[in-house]
C-alpha cells in the first residue's frame, strides 16, 4: 500500500519536473552558447511555477510566469539578439577552480541536508489542494512583521530594475 501512495499521479510529475529543473539548471550552467543558456534557464523557470501550481499556489506560479518566464528572460534574450553576442563561452578551467567548485558545492550540499534533518517544516500548513486567499497572499508580501515579505519584495522590484538597466546598457553598447 505504501509503494502505491508513493507512486501517485502527483509525486511522479513532481520528480519528472524536479528532474527537468535539475537537468536543465546544469545545461544553463555549462552551455557554451548564451542563448540556450537563457533558454535552459526559461525551462527551469517554467518548471519552478510548475511546481508551484502543483502545490496550489497558483498565484506564486503566475507572478513566476510573468515576472521571471516572462519579463527577465525577454530582457536576457532582446539583449542578446540586439548585441548579437552569441559567442562560444568555453574557457579553459584550472584544477584548481574546479577543486574549488566541487569543494563548495559538497559543503553546500552538507548544509542544506543538515538544516533539511535538523529541522521541521510544516508540512500541513496548509491543506493540500485549498489555496490561500489572494487578500492574505497581498498581505503576507507587504507586511512589515514576522513572515511578511515587504523587504524580498522590494528587493525582486530592485533585481527587475537592475535587468532592465542592464538590458538598456548591453543594447546599447558600441562596438
Amino acid at each position: 500500500m505504501e509503494i502505491m501512495e508513493l507512486l501517485s499521479f502527483q509525486n511522479i510529475v513532481f520528480y519528472v519536473v524536479a528532474a527537468a529543473i535539475a537537468l536543465c539548471s546544469v545545461l544553463a550552467v555549462t552551455s557554451g552558447k548564451l542563448l540556450r543558456a537563457a533558454t535552459y534557464l526559461l525551462f527551469v523557470l517554467f518548471g519552478t511555477a510548475a511546481i508551484f501550481f502543483m502545490l496550489g499556489y497558483t498565484f506564486l506560479g503566475a507572478v513566476q510566469l510573468m515576472v521571471y518566464a516572462g519579463g527577465i528572460i525577454v530582457l536576457y534574450v532582446f539583449s542578446i539578439a540586439l548585441t548579437r553576442s552569441d559567442k562560444d563561452m568555453r574557457y579553459k578551467i584550472s584544477k584548481a577552480r574546479l577543486f574549488s567548485v566541487l569543494a563548495t558545492t559538497v559543503v553546500g550540499a552538507a548544509l542544506v541536508l543538515l538544516l533539511l534533518f535538523t529541522n521541521g517544516f510544516a508540512l500541513n500548513a496548509i491543506p493540500l489542494g485549498e489555496e490561500l486567499p489572494s487578500r492574505e497572499v497581498g498581505m503576507a508580501l507587504i507586511g512589515t512583521e514576522k513572515y511578511q515579505f515587504v523587504l524580498p519584495f522590494e528587493v525582486v522590484s530592485v533585481l527587475l530594475l537592475a535587468c532592465m538597466i542592464g538590458g538598456i546598457l548591453i543594447a546599447r553598447k558600441e562596438k
